[in-house]
């Protein structure tokens, strides 16, 4: 029963304290020569705000008070509650922005002041930004070939609407890029050019993975005069872990699904003068049926080397003309010596079963090949060829980044994952 009181006695200084409070709220907010002092006033006359449009991004935002009034305090808050630092004056007569304005976005201003006689109060007032000048736009990669679903090999890539030059706007096109996926892994951003990113983890990609790529900071400063335009974003899910390994030594191909060894093909690789790069490479598509010309490659027509004629099944590994591919021609020497001019090439019935069995973004790696190592750039994604340490290097902030964030950020709707 004691206990029972105790709780009457809680509650009944609760209700107590409700009551009162209102009539605390009174006192302080009566007029002047009330029993706390002086009231609230209207000090919106003696405050300039800047016009609600039309705010000049490239300029620090001011808010200023009539003589023999003060500002006690001044927030500027931005559209996702995020404050813009600022600086109050040490006469309190103004406030500046130090902190960055975005372009074209609605900022709220919170002002406290008083009126020099005792008298204070508070105001809100909107505030918004002129558009940008110009805009940094971005396209976003891979493209839709893959139909949403790819390979662990498969990078992120941007294509920047104008070149960024300097460290400093570099340095915040990369804060304007957000990588998402889950599982999370550690990656980082390539600059390959002035208009060209790359992203990769340090690792392949995790079998299944959901991956959403966005450039998203509409307004925010790039360089003098060019703010980031309207946001974009890519979804893409990883589908299994497909590694191929081409051995030009042995020649055979070796296809793994998850780690484990789901068939061994005899092939042939490029012949001296020809040799298949070697190095680690992605696929970027695949054709059923390709017509092929000894011209693209440098081999002149009307020679001993030239060829012309319609390829089965080829799945394409470098932009110049590598492919794996259905090679009847060549079947006698298929796991005994290469003899083709840089392609891989096997038996119909084996380039019909690789082609249903690969997709975009699987990795293809060729070794003991007498040819050079696949380029970084230029001629497809040998992304994979460049250590982790050197990558990472080439961020113009310098640093890997951590791609966990919420599950609906890297949902891609409508996209399964076959089973091949």
């Amino acid at each position: 029963m004691s206990g029972m009181h105790g709780v009457a006695r809680r509650r009944a200084v609760i209700v107590a304290f409700l009551v009162l409070t209102p009539l605390v709220g009174a006192g302080c907010t009566g007029g002047a020569g009330g029993p706390f002092g002086a009231g609230t006033v209207d000090v919106r006359p003696l405050v300039h705000v800047p016009a609600a449009e039309g705010v000049d991004p490239t300029k620090p935002l001011t808010v200023t008070a009539e003589p023999g009034s003060r500002l006690t305090d001044v927030t500027l808050i931005g559209p996702e509650g995020q404050e813009v630092a600022g600086k109050l004056a040490d006469d309190q007569r103004s406030w500046q922005t130090t902190g960055l304005l975005w372009a074209g976005t609605k900022y709220l201003v919170r002002v406290a002041a008083d009126n020099g006689e005792g008298g204070r109060g508070e105001f809100t007032a909107p505030v918004a930004t002129a558009p940008g000048r110009a805009k940094l736009t971005a396209e976003l990669g891979p493209d839709s070939s893959g139909k949403g679903l790819y390979g662990v090999g498969q990078p992120l890539t941007v294509k920047l609407s104008e070149p960024i030059k300097d460290s400093a706007s570099r340095k915040e096109v990369e804060r304007s890029l957000r990588v998402v996926s889950e599982p999370a892994v550690t990656g980082a951003w390539y600059w390959v050019d002035d208009r060209n990113l790359h992203f990769r983890p340090e690792k392949y990609w995790p079998a299944h993975a959901t991956i959403k790529l966005s450039f998203d900071r509409p307004g925010g400063l790039i360089a003098d005069g060019l703010y980031v335009g309207d946001p974009v974003s890519r979804s893409i899910r990883i589908g299994d872990r497909v590694e191929v390994l081409i051995d030009a030594a042995a020649d055979y191909l070796t296809y793994r699904r998850n780690g484990e060894v789901i068939n061994t093909i005899p092939v042939t690789t490029g012949k001296p003068g020809y040799s298949t790069r070697n190095g680690i490479k992605v696929v970027l598509g695949q054709e059923s049926t390709v017509r092929m010309k000894s011209e693209t490659i440098g081999i002149a027509e009307g020679s001993s080397e030239a060829f012309d004629m319609d390829v089965h099944w080829a799945t394409r590994v470098t932009w110049s003309g590598e492919y794996v591919h259905a090679a009847p021609w060549s079947v006698a020497w298929q796991g005994v010596e290469n003899v083709s001019h840089g392609c891989t090439g096997m038996s119909t019935e084996n380039a019909r079963w690789f082609f249903g069995a690969t997709r975009v973004g699987d990795v293809v790696q060729v070794v003991n090949s007498l040819g050079k190592t696949m380029e970084p750039f230029g001629n497809g994604f040998g992304d994979w060829n460049v250590s982790w340490g050197e990558w990472v290097k080439h961020s113009a902030l310098g640093r890997t980044v951590n791609t966990a964030g919420r599950a609906e950020d890297t949902a891609v709707p409508g996209v399964l994952l076959p089973q091949i």
